[in-house]
């Protein structure tokens, strides 16, 4: 009986042992699942890096800003519009760079340039030889075309350049001697040293010789003296004519761009930013400058603000 006892302890135990073998075994089966989902919700990590791609693509930004320094230019006001364009656009385009642009006139900018108290000197005139001799570089830039306008309530639409010739050396004192109405003519003009004033002398060539009821200093001036003044007449650059004024044909040609490209309007002048010394002699900021207005970007920029691109 005992020994019956004990085979049946013996046997339950046995039992025991392979049951819980098999469950070990199915726990185990069980447990693959938690593996598997680790996995699949780890996987995204690894694509992180490309993600991260787009930061390359603004790597270009970096090269443009390494660009560091100051331009100071000074001289005409005729070119005020192109200065200050230029001056906002490449300061946004490298903003290490600090443009600045004083208007004085094309003769006292290329003052201050052989001065040495300016980078640069605007100049809306071919340089003088005795400008030259004293160290300046002409870089024409842009081309511009100088318009003869009269106030609003002008009837003539256009003048020979004999006759403009005449009314600015005094000799045809009435728009009734040119096909207008009877009226006395208003001579405006610029004041001496002006760069618009010289190349307009020189082209009709009559320098010193002109009449002038009124010279006023700045382009906007002689915009406003004509449109407010019944019977005037001035010249400004092509670029600030609107409409409160009326731009004259001369010779029967209008003053536009395909015209002057063309060279059938005579009225034309070129747009000088002067160095002392040649381009590759200045600082990198400086050359930068000229580079811009040298790519497509920069032609772009010359004809936004009126003027005719130097090809």
């Amino acid at each position: 009986m005992k020994n019956r006892m004990s085979k049946l302890i013996a046997l339950l135990a046995v039992s025991a042992m392979v049951m819980g073998t098999l469950a070990g075994c199915g726990s185990t089966e069980e447990a693959a699942p938690v593996e598997e989902t680790v996995v699949e919700e780890t996987a995204p990590a690894e694509a992180a890096p490309e993600e991260a791609a787009p930061a390359e693509e603004v790597a270009p930004a970096e090269e443009t800003a390494d660009l560091s320094g100051s331009i100071s230019m000074a001289g005409s006001t005729s070119m005020e519009k192109l200065a200050t364009a230029l001056s906002e656009v490449f300061m946004a385009k490298y903003p290490g760079v600090t443009v600045t642009a004083e208007f004085t006139g094309s003769s006292a900018g290329i003052e201050s340039l052989a001065a040495g108290s300016v980078d640069i000197g605007n100049s809306s005139r071919a340089l003088k030889d005795s400008e030259k001799e004293a160290g300046a570089v002409e870089n024409i830039v842009a081309i511009d075309g100088i318009a003869v306008v009269v106030d609003p309530a002008n009837a003539v639409a256009g003048l020979t350049k004999d006759q403009l010739i005449g009314i600015y050396k005094g000799e045809i004192k009435n728009w009734s001697e040119v096909g207008g109405t009877d009226a006395p003519i208003v001579v405006v003009g610029r004041e001496a040293g002006s760069g618009t004033r010289g190349a307009f002398e020189e082209l009709l060539e009559v320098e010193d010789a002109c009449a002038y009821a009124n010279e006023l200093d700045s382009t906007g001036a002689v915009m406003a003296k004509v449109a407010s003044t019944p019977g005037a007449i001035g010249y400004v650059s092509l670029d600030v004519v609107d409409e409160t004024v009326i731009a004259v044909a001369l010779d029967e040609v209008a003053p536009t761009e395909e015209n002057i490209k063309a060279g059938s309007y005579f009225l034309s002048r070129p747009f000088v930013m002067a160095t002392k010394g040649e381009v590759a002699e200045q600082s990198e900021a400086v050359q930068g400058l000229f580079e811009f207005l040298a790519s497509d970007e920069g032609k772009e920029l010359i004809k936004s603000v009126g003027l005719i691109t130097v090809e």
